[in-house]
């Protein structure tokens, strides 16, 4: 069986998806789409396929089963609608839209026409993230105290003038845009959160969205989530630690610019056997991290079931994104 895929966005993200599926032999890309013909050319003449510049023509496309939306956040939500409404499954970039009701119903779309729609949320697949959610599942550390993480970049020149820096296009700032990884990830690893509370600074780009996010987020069991999203880290990163009962893991680097991906495994040890016995683990294979998504995707499709990171992923956590601006704006 092989999928037939049209890509709606032709930028940076567009264009690495779609060098994902020419690798595969159970998809492929027949079409694509972009308001900017050149963009939308260049990319269809690397895939030797169609292109169009009004996207309408992709969903309406009978040949094809599945839709990469991957556009500016603002047409996210509407694009994932309308093409779930048409027939087609959905993996849909994060945040999927500008605020939860948009999304809210073309995720409902989706599952009323018993279509697969799958949000990418790539950081569930790298082998340091990997690592924790097995030793949560196998429950060897017992249950998750506490789960702490930076994640940040440096802005390039002129970010302030880029759409991510116009509210109205993005939705927000850091916070929607990488902040959500970390908000999934914490609420994959331990559920939903009860209470939120947050802060938002603009610290440093003359911009209306937030270059920083804190946030602080606590399970109705009192599990509790630390998270900073940054644009002004001046030097990429990622370290992600999670403590549980029994230990700890701790994850530092995603390979690329954020450095080395490792991953640090402790086991809590009695007061007379200090230090706490260690395991490092490296991995500087490349990153295999996006074709894994992909995989799952067509798999989830094929076997006609949810996939990992599905759209109500999505959706919970842009839920979670907007809690934290609600609090926010409040106080």
């Amino acid at each position: 069986m092989v999928i037939n895929v049209g890509i709606i966005g032709c930028g940076v993200i567009g264009k690495r998806r779609s060098a994902i599926i020419k690798s595969t032999q159970n998809s492929k890309v027949v079409a694509v789409a972009d308001i900017d013909e050149s963009k939308a050319k260049s990319l269809a003449q690397e895939l030797d396929c169609d292109y169009y510049l009004d996207w309408h023509r992709i969903i309406n496309n009978d040949q094809i089963d599945a839709v990469i939306v991957s556009t500016t956040n603002n047409q996210l939500a509407s694009i994932s609608y309308d093409a779930a409404s048409h027939g087609k499954h959905v993996f849909c970039e994060k945040p999927l839209g500008i605020n939860p009701d948009e999304v809210e119903k073309a995720v409902i779309e989706a599952k009323k026409n018993n279509l697969v729609f799958k949000t990418g949320f790539t950081l569930r697949f790298h082998p340091g993230i990997k690592k924790i959610k097995s030793i949560i599942d196998q429950n060897s550390l017992g249950k998750i105290l506490f789960i702490t993480c930076r994640y940040g970049i440096t802005g390039r020149p002129g970010y302030e003038k880029e759409w991510r820096a116009n509210k109205e296009i993005s939705g927000g700032g850091e916070l929607i845009d990488q902040g959500i990884h970390i908000l999934d990830l914490c609420r994959w690893f331990i559920g939903d959160f009860h209470d939120v509370v947050g802060s938002l600074g603009t610290l440093y780009w003359k911009m209306n969205v937030e270059d920083n996010a804190f946030a602080i987020l606590k399970t109705s069991t009192n599990q509790i989530a630390s998270i900073h999203a940054s644009w002004t880290r001046w030097n990429n990163i990622f370290s992600l630690e999670v403590f549980f009962e029994h230990g700890y893991v701790i994850i530092n680097g995603l390979g690329g610019a954020y450095g080395q991906e490792t991953v640090t495994v402790g086991k809590k040890a009695p007061p007379d056997k200090w230090p706490p016995e260690e395991n490092v683990f490296t991995f500087d294979d490349p990153d295999q991290s996006w074709n894994e998504e992909w995989s799952e995707f067509v798999d989830s499709i094929i076997n006609k079931r949810e996939p990992n990171g599905s759209g109500q992923d999505g959706l919970e956590a842009l839920k979670l994104v907007f809690r934290i601006y609600d609090f926010c704006n409040k106080n």
